[in-house]
């Protein structure tokens, strides 16, 4: 893969993660190998899915590992990185700590999500519109349908769901 395109996509990474206060992976040439790993998974299925994870190559299936993908947030919290480590705390960034061994823990939150969609009812109300939530970064916008791109993290439209 062509070594421009890849430094040109790191410097989108480390831009988009300082703007929404997250820290990317402090090591130089892991943090290479994982945008060149995502853009070799956008080449071949037009979105960005983990490079870390078994994708099925069927954007629907995929959503919750696009990235930055629906377990970022929590694995930061309990383990310090991301499952595939893009994503560090403060702590890894700076060196103090080490990243270490994260469980996926999508299909057990997957199957979690698939019950739990059948049986959660939303309550009735008044609202002229619906309200959508972005489902990697929480945001929460009240219009007709998601928008294109969510204004906080940047993730696309497909990764908001009906929240109201």
């Amino acid at each position: 893969m062509n070594i421009g395109r890849i430094n040109e996509y790191v410097e989108k990474l480390k831009s988009n993660a300082e703007k929404t206060g997250y820290f990317l992976n402090p090591d130089e040439e892991f943090l290479a190998d994982l945008a060149e790993g995502l853009l070799t998974n956008k080449d071949r299925y037009g979105y960005e899915a983990c490079p870390c994870r078994l994708s099925d190559g069927i954007m629907e299936k995929d959503l919750d590992i696009i990235c930055p993908c629906d377990y970022r947030d929590i694995d930061l919290d309990e383990y310090g990185a991301c499952f595939c480590a893009l994503y560090v705390n403060k702590a890894i960034y700076e060196g103090k700590e080490e990243a270490e061994s994260i469980p996926d823990r999508r299909k057990s939150e997957k199957i979690d999500k698939n019950l739990a969609s059948g049986t959660v009812k939303s309550p009735e109300n008044n609202l002229s519109y619906p309200v959508w939530r972005c489902k990697v970064c929480g945001y929460l916008c009240a219009r007709k349908n998601p928008p294109e791109l969510c204004p906080i993290c940047k993730a696309q439209k497909e990764r908001f769901e009906r929240f109201l």
